[in-house]
């Protein structure tokens, strides 16, 4: 195999699948990218088997010659040697070469690098089939749903279904749910009424998809039994699913609340900031004192001292409440709402609140209490 390539455009696609790389493999050879070129153009896959990226580089794009003096072929290479030659090397073109299938020269017009290569049939087969149900969504409606819920999944692997988000396509809606039992995040968005399925899918595979979709306006989804597969532009994307039955988390939201407090999204963020310098005793809490006559946001240490934030802009329906929770979690949950303005709903002191955008029922965000006596 040989060719002479862009190197923007090579680096880009070396990025994009090197995205799948492992920083620690169990398997060594997918340590390596596969670097395949055919009639089509050049093909770069990455894989850890819980994710596979596979992407393309045309020959040529709006006229332009990406690749030239070639001959077809395949080969693997270690993925983080070859992304960093290519990111590092200043020449507006790059040649790579193969030789006995063992080694792979990199060159441009002032560097040359030979590198140890594998056979490509060493390379594990992986299912990059489109099967199952299918559905296309708009960018726009698939970066809500990663961006407004997938921060609430947990990132302990001790429970591995928490780490997922649950998405259900039932009755024209598409429900994306993400919880660590601590908090939960919901959004919902249009589908055709006759798509159904309920998938689990790694959070943080989502958000890599997410990461995916500069220049697309829309992707292709299916779901069957193991895997998501993700089409988007030059880019396929697989991801295992995460067996087992996503928590119920369907009467969380509750459906009568005592206690109703409205408030400016970047004045109560700020505030809260400003009063978590001093909740280092008590990892993050920090206290929302609530009354018709003023708002309050407070937080203690034991060994430094106390801080209070008053809110001057508010709306506050109920008797007098207290309330202690985990200033991360509240925080990251009013951020997803995107909203200049926010309302809490309180049942109780120590029962869990929700945070919503009054104008937007299609996202609601909840956030279990800290007891602090």
């Amino acid at each position: 195999m040989r060719f002479t390539i862009k190197r923007e455009e090579f680096l880009k696609g070396l990025s994009v699948a090197s995205r799948a790389v492992a920083n620690k493999v169990a398997v060594a050879v997918l340590a390596n990218l596969k670097i395949e070129l055919n009639e089509n153009g050049l093909f770069i896959t990455g894989s850890n088997y819980d994710l596979t990226i596979k992407t393309q580089v045309p020959y040529r794009f709006n006229g332009v010659e990406i690749i030239r003096n070639f001959k077809e072929g395949a080969t693997l290479i270690n993925a983080k040697l070859i992304t960093e030659i290519a990111r590092k090397m200043e020449s507006e073109e790059i040649t790579l070469d193969v030789i006995d299938s063992t080694i792979a020269t990199i060159s441009d017009n002032r560097s040359e690098y030979k590198l140890n290569c594998v056979r490509p049939e060493e390379y594990p087969d992986l299912d990059l089939e489109a099967s199952g149900t299918k559905l296309t969504l708009t960018k726009a409606d698939f970066d809500s749903l990663v961006s407004q819920t997938a921060f609430a999944a947990s990132l302990k692997e001790q429970r591995p279904i928490l780490t997922a988000m649950n998405l259900e396509a039932n009755n024209g809606l598409l429900t994306a749910t993400a919880t660590d039992s601590a908090r939960m995040a919901r959004k919902e968005i249009r589908i055709p009424d006759e798509i159904h399925f309920v998938a689990n899918v790694p959070a943080k595979m989502m958000v890599e998809v997410d990461h995916l979709l500069e220049g697309v306006e829309s992707l292709d989804v299916a779901f069957s039994d193991k895997k998501a597969l993700f089409s988007l532009g030059r880019t396929v994307v697989a991801s295992r699913l995460i067996a087992g039955d996503y928590p119920n988390t369907k009467n969380i939201v509750p459906r009568v609340t005592n206690y109703t407090l409205e408030v400016n999204a970047s004045d109560l963020i700020k505030a809260i900031d400003r009063a978590n310098i001093l909740s280092m005793d008590r990892e993050n809490v920090v206290d929302l004192s609530m009354s018709e006559d003023g708002v309050e946001i407070s937080a203690k240490s034991q060994q430094v001292g106390s801080a209070v934030e008053r809110l001057d802009v508010f709306k506050f329906i109920g008797q007098d409440l207290r309330v202690s929770f985990n200033s991360e979690f509240v925080v990251a949950a009013v951020k997803a709402l995107n909203s200049e303005d926010v309302t809490f709903a309180f049942v109780g002191e120590m029962k869990p609140f929700v945070v919503k955008n009054a104008s937007d029922d299609s996202v609601v965000q909840i956030v279990t209490p800290v007891r602090t006596y």
